[in-house]
């Protein structure tokens, strides 16, 4: 057996009585992509935070070719050959390609080797297949040749083991298939991967072996995940049986969400172009679309965030004026916003603040107009326990909850409240198969109740799985409306890269 690229021994993490990591061992080899799975809050984020030198491992040692070497931080972990891709880009949109690449490499003489570096990307290129105009800025890229340059810029710093934490999340079907044709390439040049996903179906595709983490510890080993089912996967995640989502037929009511003529401008991204859309009670609307092509106008004007320069939005058949959140929330929407903790949550409060700010001034938040401590905490308590929200209690930190828990918090705030309308963005990215499982049941639950509910999402099984109908919007305009059952993954990433229009 070669040398491993990586061996992490024994590593062990504590965050006060908590034990994140608990004696993990994990090895990279040459030429492996080795898929970590695990649900969360399993701690695969904290190992490899331990191996990219973001956290220190309080036991164990890690081996780069056989010899340990001490990591402290991220710059100790480049200069091992190791690097990661993280979910959210770090990248600068306002400097090129090249300028990004460029940013803290060591100078040459009086200036940068810009004509060196010009050569390194070439052999990139030619290497990998990952090819990128230098003279590009960020903000002119799509998301995925913004996620080829995060690959792109680790080669460059002589990366030998890729973390690639969840890369498919923002990616249309065709980036996905060009993102695996590079890692492919990067494998057969006996450099290692590590893949971080929660679809099953890719990490079966791409990976050589996969290692699952469970509260902590290795808890199984994939040799072949091709010949496994994600079935079988998925039990092993979460050690207990995971069933399909079943979307049983339902009566559709009248329109409860309605966007009529909606345009924008004065918001960063991309405006939004004539949108009109509607949600029926007893329906879920799918919006499919590559990341930055209008969705976040749209949240921001349906939760009354951003009033549009022209166009009409309506809750319940009562037409929407002021375009504040408050008015949006009397007239029955509830919000569950993309990004959990910027503007759903707030992470220094506690989970009991945090779950009534958005209605502090009424009943039970508010009685006399003095908070009731008492009535925050009562209802924080209520939905802990019907939403199995998993923290130490209503006075835990916000901000310590994991991604799922998060969610299921701000799920279980805008339920409370009966919602006729909800708008839900990228509800579960990032989220295990079980919590997943658990926040689409409660969308089809709304559903059954004949409610109206928008869901945002990148992930087009998702859609495909809930949606009766999935919009794909494209460049800020509605490029196209299916039908649940004539959709394709092929239409819609077609949809979602502006090869065609479809008329609704």
């Amino acid at each position: 057996m070669p040398t491993p690229l990586i061996e992490m021994t024994g590593i062990t993490k504590r965050f006060g009585k908590l034990v994140a990591n608990d004696h993990v061992n994990l090895s990279i080899l040459p030429g492996e992509i080795v898929g970590l799975l695990g649900e969360n809050g399993a701690g695969k984020t904290t190992l490899m935070n331990i191996l990219f030198g973001t956290y220190a491992a309080d036991e164990g040692t890690i081996r780069v070719d056989g010899k340990p070497v001490p990591i402290h931080n991220s710059a100790e972990a480049l200069a091992a050959g190791i690097g990661m891709v993280h979910q959210h880009f770090l990248l600068a949109p306002r400097l090129t390609v090249m300028e990004n690449l460029l940013v803290g490499m060591p100078r040459q003489g009086l200036g940068l080797d810009v004509a060196g570096a010009r050569r390194r990307l070439d052999e990139i290129a030619r290497d990998f297949g990952l090819k990128l105009d230098p003279d590009l800025r960020v903000s002119a890229l799509s998301v995925g040749e913004q996620q080829r340059l995060e690959i792109i810029k680790a080669l460059f710093r002589g990366a030998r083991v890729l973390i690639l934490d969840e890369p498919t999340a923002v990616l249309a079907p065709p980036d996905v298939e060009g993102l695996f044709t590079a890692l492919r390439a990067i494998a057969a040049r006996q450099l290692g991967i590590v893949f971080i996903s929660h679809k099953l179906n890719e990490v079966r595709a791409i990976t050589s072996r996969c290692v699952i983490l469970r509260h902590g510890k290795i808890s199984g080993e994939i040799a072949d995940p091709a010949s496994a089912s994600t079935r079988d996967i998925a039990e092993m995640m979460c050690g207990q049986e995971i069933k399909p989502t079943i979307r049983p037929p339902v009566a559709k009511g009248e329109a409860l969400l309605v966007l009529d003529r909606i345009s924008t401008g004065g918001h960063p991204g991309t405006p939004l172009k004539d949108v009109s859309l509607a949600v029926r009670g007893g329906e879920i609307l799918g919006l499919a679309g590559v990341s930055g092509n209008g969705q976040k106008a749209l949240a921001d004007v349906v939760s009354g965030m951003l009033k549009p320069l022209s166009g009409e939005l309506s809750i319940a058949g009562h037409r929407v004026q002021a375009f504040t959140a408050t008015e949006v929330q009397r007239l029955g929407l509830g919000r569950v916003p993309e990004d959990r903790l910027a503007s759903g949550l707030v992470s220094n409060m506690s989970l009991a603040e945090s779950m009534a700010l958005p209605r502090i001034g009424e009943a039970p938040f508010s009685m006399s107009d003095l908070l009731s401590r008492r009535g925050m905490t009562d209802f924080a308590e209520r939905q802990i326990r019907e939403f199995d929200i998993r923290c130490s209690g209503p006075n835990a930190r916000t901000g310590t909850l994991s991604g799922g828990n998060l969610q299921k918090a701000l799920l279980a705030r805008e339920l409370a409240f009966d919602p006729k309308a909800v708008i839900v963005a990228q509800p579960t990215r990032g989220l295990d198969i079980a919590a997943t499982r658990f926040v689409h049941e409660k969308f089809l639950a709304l559903r059954a109740a004949g409610r109206a509910v928008l869901v945002i999402s990148e992930d087009l099984d998702e859609l495909m799985a809930l949606s009766d109908r999935i919009a794909v919007i494209y460049e800020g305009r509605i490029a196209g409306i299916l039908g649940a059952e004539e959709a394709t993954v092929s239409e819609l990433g077609m949809l979602m890269n502006g090869a065609f229009e479809r008329a609704a």
